[in-house]
C-alpha cells in the first residue's frame, strides 16, 4: 500500500479529504456551464478562506460533487453552510436573469446535502488492523 502523506498541526497530524453532493433546490436543472466555471470559482475562494482546499470540482445540471482537503479544527457543518450560502448568494447575483426563470424566491441549493469521508485505507482493512491489536502482545 502506498504510504499517504499527512498534514501537521502543532499537536496533531492528519490527512482530511471529504466528497461533497450539493443538489439544486427542487432538483431543477439550472446549473449552466458558465454557472458551473463560476461556482468552481466561488468554491475555491470560499475553501481557501477556511484554510482547506479544493482537489477536484464537476456536476451536472442539477447538482455538483466537490472533493475537498480540511483541517481538522473546522466544524463541517459550518464550512458546508457557508458553502452553500456564499454559492447561492453569488450564482443567484451572477446569474439573477437565469435564476428568476426556474426560482422565484431566492434560493438556490436544497436544504439537505451529502459529505463523505475518503481516502486512507478501505473500511475492512482498518477494521482488522484495530480488531488485531494487542493480539502478538501476551499482557493485551
Amino acid at each position: 500500500m502506498a504510504k499517504q502523506s499527512l498534514s501537521t498541526l502543532n499537536h496533531c497530524a492528519y490527512s482530511l479529504q471529504y466528497h461533497l453532493v450539493l443538489v439544486t433546490k427542487y432538483r431543477r436543472k439550472v446549473i449552466s456551464p458558465a454557472m458551473k466555471k463560476r461556482l468552481r470559482e466561488i468554491f475555491e475562494d470560499t475553501l481557501g478562506k477556511w484554510e482547506c482546499g479544493l482537489i477536484e470540482f464537476n456536476g451536472e445540471q442539477d447538482h455538483v460533487h466537490l472533493l475537498f482537503a480540511a483541517t481538522p479544527v473546522i466544524e463541517l457543518s459550518k464550512l458546508v453552510n457557508n458553502l452553500k450560502t456564499v454559492s447561492s448568494r453569488l450564482i443567484r447575483r451572477d446569474f439573477s436573469v437565469e435564476i428568476r426563470k426556474t426560482y422565484w424566491e431566492p434560493v438556490f441549493w436544497h436544504r439537505s446535502y451529502c459529505v463523505l469521508t475518503c481516502g486512507g485505507a478501505p473500511l475492512e482493512v482498518i477494521k482488522r488492523y484495530i480488531e488485531n491489536q494487542g493480539k502478538d502482545d501476551p499482557s493485551g
